[in-house]
């Protein structure tokens, strides 16, 4: 499978990124090929409601790096996100991209069929946290018409290196398998 890996975070060595790393590693292991976006560390503003989408032969009008992006959605089989979890909901790195997938629907693009999965950590223990990350991208993937294959859901990190206490990169693995 193609498959899309987009992250959300800043930190290059927290706790999502570790996931998603071994989630990649596990991927390619398993004979998928994987592209990835760290959002954060890319020019992608928010979604404009112009509805001027794909009309000048890119995703979007307003020409950032979701126009890098966009293209390898369109051709992939599965799309990933990993993010921590800020202030209860989806982090703003990778908000942007999120909501500009807005754009395939404005433009009639069929992106149905594909395969979603979701790398997701906060920082306090009660899970029902992760919520506001875990239920966007499960609406969104309803209303593509994508089938979520697995959530990694992994409470209780917030410094460096504390996804090793807990089984987050053994699941991130798995999640590797169910594509």
């Amino acid at each position: 499978m193609k498959i899309v890996v987009v992250t959300g975070s800043p930190r290059k060595h927290g706790n999502s990124f570790a996931m998603t790393d071994v989630f990649i590693r596990e991927a390619e292991r398993c004979g998928h090929t994987v592209k990835r976006f760290d959002a954060a560390f890319m020019k992608i503003g928010g979604c404009h409601a112009c509805q001027t989408c794909f009309k000048s032969g890119k995703a979007c009008s307003f020409d950032d790096d979701f126009n890098l992006i966009a293209p390898v959605i369109l051709e992939a089989d599965a799309v990933v996100f990993a993010m921590p979890v800020y202030w209860y909901s989806i982090p703003a790195q990778i908000k942007g991209v999120i909501d500009r997938i807005y754009s395939f629907c404005v433009a009639g693009k069929d992106i149905s069929g594909k395969r979603c999965g979701l790398i997701t950590c906060c920082e306090e223990q009660d899970p029902t946290v992760m919520d506001g990350v875990r239920i966007p991208v499960e609406r969104s993937a309803a209303l593509l018409k994508w089938d979520i294959v697995g959530e990694v859901l992994v409470p209780g990190v917030l410094e460096t290196g504390d996804i090793g206490k807990t089984d987050g990169c053994r699941q991130a693995a798995e999640l590797a398998h169910k594509f």
